[in-house]
């Protein structure tokens, strides 16, 4: 598992972190980010946040951990529906994977 806390981090992010980790948190909280994607894919984090109910900074977290496992994939940037800002997308599965979506 990678860390979840940047070595210039202060002590009580590499506490939090550690915390996250030993307590199932995070595998938790990636598969509720999985599973947002697998059935809304082609959003943005804060579009996921939107629809979901999840929180959109647990997402930004952990969607690019599921991007490191090959879980999910990054996409072509978009705009923003909630933020209108450009923000990258998130699909299911890597490129050329899954055919139906056309990727």
């Amino acid at each position: 598992m990678s860390h979840l806390a940047r070595s210039t981090d202060i002590s009580t992010s590499h506490q939090a972190g550690s915390y996250v980790a030993a307590g199932g948190i995070q595998r938790d909280q990636q598969s509720k980010a999985a599973a947002a994607v697998k059935q809304h894919p082609g959003l943005t984090s804060m579009k996921l946040a939107d629809v979901t109910g999840l929180d959109r900074y647990m997402l930004a977290r952990r969607l690019p951990e599921l991007l490191k496992t090959k879980q999910v994939w990054r996409g072509p940037a978009m705009p923003c529906p909630v933020s209108g800002r450009s923000a990258c997308s998130w699909w299911p599965v890597a490129p050329g994977e899954n055919l139906a979506l056309g990727l």
